[in-house]
């Protein structure tokens, strides 16, 4: 069975296994933290050599990938780890250990394992919160957040979360994963531009509108 299973994704074409590469490099340029052409090339020779000559499990890919999608959500993606740096530095500074932080449970729409490992790596990537388990039969990631003091700042992470898997699916997934977004009342920030909303924004704006309700 398993020699099956490597024969047919040892014939999967370069054009299928496209999302799986640029990703690798994606991930190399951030565990480097050089996003330099020459690292960037190296990080593409690397992930050629692992996805074409070495042996590896079958991974399930869409055999699609959204260039548009994908151009707009890097700059948003930057800016918001920018800001997310710069949230985390002001929390260390003005509350230091009393910052209240939480274990969430984020239910995914789906559990296929590159969306959620790109959910994961994004969410991780993005300073204030880290995957600390990982429930793939039923689609569901565990974060350790930080500044979480309150249910809705917790579900306005959860959205965040959502919004980044949505802009993953739009980028990468099936046609079948691209239908769960049309689910209704199924509402995200990613459906009109592919723009994502920072976590620690949206986790700002439910504790003031929580503040306004307290007072």
């Amino acid at each position: 069975m398993s020699t099956s299973a490597v024969r047919r994704r040892s014939r999967n074409s370069l054009r299928a296994e496209l999302p799986l590469i640029l990703w690798l490099v994606v991930v190399w340029g951030a565990l480097w933290g050089d996003w330099s052409i020459g690292n960037l090339v190296f990080g593409l020779l690397l992930a050629l050599l692992v996805t074409r000559l070495l042996t590896l499990p079958p991974v399930r890919l869409s055999g699609r990938f959204n260039v548009v999608h994908f151009a707009l959500f890097v700059p948003t993606f930057i800016w918001q780890v920018a800001k997310a740096s710069f949230h985390v530095s002001w929390l260390a500074v003005t509350q230091g250990p009393r910052v209240c932080n939480a274990v969430l449970g984020v239910p995914l729409r789906q559990n296929n394992d590159l969306l959620m490992t790109a959910v994961g790596h994004t969410m991780a990537l993005i300073p204030g919160s880290l995957v600390v388990e990982v429930d793939r039969g039923n689609g569901i990631l565990y974060f350790h957040v930080l500044d979480i003091s309150t249910p809705e700042q917790a579900e306005a992470f959860r959205r965040s979360a959502l919004d980044i898997e949505a802009a993953w699916i739009r980028i990468m997934g099936t046609r079948e994963d691209l239908k769960l977004l049309t689910v209704v009342g199924d509402s995200d920030n990613t459906e009109a531009t592919g723009a994502l909303e920072s976590p620690t924004h949206e986790m700002d704006e439910a504790d003031t509108g929580h503040g306004e309700e307290r007072s």
